[in-house]
């Protein structure tokens, strides 16, 4: 476990981020002394992590609660940004609840009795462009559900709104036709509200919302004493003298001996949005305080609860079985004939070489494998062997973004294997070389290798069995707009290979590594 990238400091203290990488738009959750998270996960399938703490600092990865995204027609090809955007956790009437919008379908809920599954298909509470960062409240107080959610302007034409309904209580759809509950235009300096969480204290409906944009705004908080408004705002996080850029968005938790604590995301280029976790408690007028007196933490206590083993969620991976663990996720909902979890293999991962006319450009194939990029610098490493005599053939190591690069294998029209580095421009439609390919003398396997430094800023290298050689310039990783850069794995071949009567062939992953640089 790489607990180098850990935020648990072992003297009584984190630095934050306590999550490193691009967990997006988290909520968080307790039950009884568990502590669960999930976050976006756009485009990638499986969606909606799951995670668990003991102790909100040190998290695992147990799952996802999302298998396939839907419909499963539109997500054949990738849509990076699209997808799942900003879910909410909640606990109600022994089961969890997972709601969340797709700005392009509405809002959709999957339930369970445990963390761990089975959870429900995904459920459509409301249809419609443009809905998103839905978040439920069964209020234990009236007796009533209900629901809040944002506006995405480039779907709905509309935004800085935020529009309230009365939910049927078993969750799967709305009483009403909605009300604007709180108006964003309304409030002097105000914009781009949304992301709502919306709880119950002290006889108030609380609703923690971010604005002012990700990368520059701030935590804002609402309360009224009636559901459907009118609400009083006041920031309660934002940036101030710090380096924690546009600090907002996530979810307030409760701890089981009375601790309040808040965690939030920050948007870190092509890191994505990394979270934080900062101390809360209520002042005397009735409203949160959010870190050091409204600004964000960078070392502090950790929470009261028992200590806990240094944990992060997984990165490494041997894929013991020939299978692959909960980190990876595909751009899309992948062809299962083909790729759809990875084949079983004694020596690791076993990858069929996917027939596809978008083999020249990553950005557009289903089938690529991913995790996320560490926030932190870091070397990647990862085996590889081909085994396809297709030519054309390839298989390698990407960092995948808006623009991307990639180092790995090909199987040329003459038979031979070559080592090549290629990279996509944003703009461009099909990839080009970043170095002179060189042939293998013998076999067809490589150790592949991203050192990526601070900045985002990498260096690719490959060794073929006469040590690490770097190739081309150095490559700054790119984002997409609402998604961190992204390590990938892929094997493809041109689509005219699939008639082929070898067919295809496969390349096979092995001992996949990340390390602290």
């Amino acid at each position: 476990m790489n607990t180098a990238f850990g935020a648990d400091l072992g003297d009584g203290t984190y630095r934050n981020p306590v999550l490193n990488a691009d967990w997006s738009d988290p909520d968080v959750l307790r039950v009884g002394e568990d502590y669960y998270l999930t976050a976006s996960s756009f485009g990638r399938v499986p969606g909606l992590p799951l995670l668990h703490s003991r102790d909100l600092v040190n998290w695992t990865l147990i799952g996802h609660a999302l298998d396939r995204l839907v419909p499963e027609e539109s997500f054949a090809v990738p849509r990076h940004d699209c997808g799942v955007w900003a879910p909410s956790l909640r606990h109600h009437d022994g089961r969890f609840w997972i709601f969340w919008g797709d700005p392009d379908q509405g809002i959709h809920q999957v339930n369970s009795p445990s963390m761990e599954g089975p959870w429900t298909s995904p459920h459509l509470v409301k249809e419609g462009k443009g809905l998103i960062d839905p978040c439920p409240l069964w209020d234990e107080e009236s007796g009533e559900a209900y629901l809040v959610h944002g506006w995405a302007r480039s779907r709905s034409g509309v935004k800085n709104r935020l529009t309230g309904h009365r939910m049927r209580p078993d969750g799967t759809g709305l009483l009403d036709e909605g009300k604007v509950i709180v108006d964003g235009d309304a409030i002097p300096g105000w914009f781009t509200l949304e992301g709502p969480k919306i709880y119950r204290h002290d006889g108030w409906y609380v609703i923690l919302a971010p604005a002012g944009g990700v990368e520059t705004g701030w935590q804002g908080a609402l309360r009224s004493r009636d559901f459907f408004g009118p609400y009083e705002e006041r920031i309660v996080l934002s940036q101030g003298d710090t380096q924690v850029n546009g600090p907002h968005q996530g979810g307030w938790v409760r701890t089981h001996n009375g601790e309040d604590w808040f965690l939030h995301f920050q948007q870190r280029g092509a890191y994505g949005r990394v979270v934080h976790l900062q101390p809360m408690r209520w002042s005397t007028d009735g409203w949160p305080v959010i870190g050091d007196g409204g600004a964000p933490v960078a070392v502090h206590p950790k929470p009261d609860l028992p200590e806990q083993p240094l944990s992060v969620p997984d990165m490494d991976d041997d894929f013991p079985g020939g299978r692959f663990g909960p980190q990876w996720q595909w751009t899309g909902n992948p062809d299962t004939s083909w790729a759809g979890g990875g084949h079983g293999s004694a020596d690791g991962l076993r990858l069929g070489c996917v027939p596809t006319e978008a083999a020249g450009d990553l950005r557009r194939v289903p089938s690529v494998l991913t995790q996320r990029l560490p926030g932190a610098p870091a070397t990647i490493t990862v085996d590889l062997d081909l085994h396809s005599s297709a030519p054309g053939a390839r298989a390698g190591l990407v960092l995948l973004g808006d623009a991307y690069r990639w180092v790995g294998l090909e199987r040329g029209a003459d038979g031979a294997v070559s080592l090549v580095h290629r990279f996509g421009e944003t703009v461009a439609v099909h990839e080009r070389d970043a170095a002179y390919a060189r042939t293998l003398a013998h076999g067809a396997g490589a150790r592949l290798r991203i050192e990526a430094g601070e900045g985002g800023r990498c260096r690719f290298l490959a060794d073929t069995g006469d040590g690490f050689r770097a190739a081309g310039p150095e490559f700054v990783a790119a984002p997409w707009r609402w998604v961190g850069a992204l390590l990938g794995l892929f094997a493809l071949a041109p689509e005219s290979s699939a008639q082929a009567s070898e067919g295809t062939g496969s390349a096979v992953f092995t001992h996949f590594r990340i390390r602290a640089a």
